[in-house]
């Protein structure tokens, strides 16, 4: 038999062993599939509310996948603006985040629910973004901005605090400067109630608040502790003004890109991170909590006339959106906690 005869005899049953080999499972090391990383970027870091549930919910994905999904949470470290994290989704830079308390400005559907005292109570909002509103607005962003939404979830009800006086009816407010978030809505709510609204990133708003170039602001309780703002204000007035809802969101790519298997295991953590976030915002949301946490770190707590807003509100905000989102408007008034 000549040489060469054998030695392709020799390489074809080396290359047939091999090519069992993989069959039977029996792959090298390096041919194994590494662990899928996906980061969640935030602005803020704990103890904030959402930040605690979005720390849970890559705990929760990543044990769960047995490290085959490794989530990384970064709360106000890799990005610190609302707007870039966003911006970084959608590039898919980064493979989740949120828009905080920008989502009106991101996404401006969600502008009619910013509407002041428009959205009643925590049940009503609940019911609406667990509903055929919030599936009907993650259609919307899938198409749009290619972006799908993992959860809905809000930073509560909106209170006024600032460095000047109590707020305890609609005239307290003319001539307090008051940072919003950029969305419009924000600013016409400000400015019905006599107030001069400064659009400005929440990274911007303590430096602004020490230099006397704001007097003020607006946050749920949960966020006037969790951000400090009773380092830089003296009265924080339970005025209820805003609903301030926004979702987590993953780049539509990398969601796609994942196992129906994945697929779920992200859905059912993202409930439980709903409702924690939700549970953390909604429990400290009253009078009694409110002074039982903040008074303590030197604000004074004062209740306010949340009819007289509302009416204000009613008359001078309302007719603006209810033009705009003639359709949805008519589907928040009709949504019964």
């Amino acid at each position: 038999m000549p040489m060469t005869t054998s030695i392709t005899r020799r390489r074809i049953l080396a290359t047939t062993a091999a090519t069992g080999m993989l069959a039977l499972g029996k792959a090298p090391a390096f041919a194994q599939a590494a662990p899928k990383k996906l980061i969640f970027a935030h602005n803020t870091a704990q103890p904030e509310s959402s930040a605690v549930a979005f720390a849970g919910f890559a705990k929760e994905v990543t044990e769960r996948s047995k490290g085959e999904l490794q989530v990384e949470f970064d709360g106000g470290t890799l990005l610190t603006k609302e707007l870039e994290i966003i911006n970084a989704v959608k590039a898919g830079n980064v493979a989740m985040g949120d828009p905080g308390g920008a989502a009106a400005t991101v996404f401006p559907e969600m502008g009619v629910f910013l509407v002041p005292y428009l959205v009643q109570s925590y049940a009503q909002a609940y019911k609406m973004f667990n509903g055929e509103i919030g599936a009907r607005l993650d259609r919307k962003f899938q198409a749009s901005y290619k972006l799908k939404v993992l959860f809905f979830y809000d930073y509560g009800f909106r209170h006024f605090w600032n460095s000047r006086r109590p707020i305890n009816e609609p005239k307290d407010v003319r001539g307090l400067k008051l940072r919003v978030q950029p969305a419009k809505v924000f600013a016409d709510t400000i400015n019905a109630f006599g107030g001069i609204a400064v659009p400005m990133a929440w990274s911007e708003v303590i430096p602004a608040a020490q230099q006397g170039v704001i007097d003020g602001a607006d946050l749920p309780i949960v966020n006037i502790l969790a951000l400090k703002a009773y380092e830089v204000s003296k009265y924080c007035s339970m005025t209820y003004h805003n609903y301030g809802p926004t979702c987590a969101v993953i780049n539509l790519a990398v969601w796609n890109g994942l196992t129906p298997a994945q697929q779920s295991l992200i859905e059912d953590a993202s409930r439980t991170a709903q409702a924690k976030v939700r549970g953390l915002t909604e429990s400290v949301d009253n009078l009694a909590k409110a002074k039982e946490l903040l008074e303590p770190k030197g604000m004074i707590v004062n209740p306010a006339d949340v009819e007289a807003f509302r009416k204000v509100a009613q008359q001078k905000v309302w007719p603006i959106y209810q033009r705009q989102f003639p359709e949805m408007w008519e589907e928040i008034v009709a949504t019964k906690a």
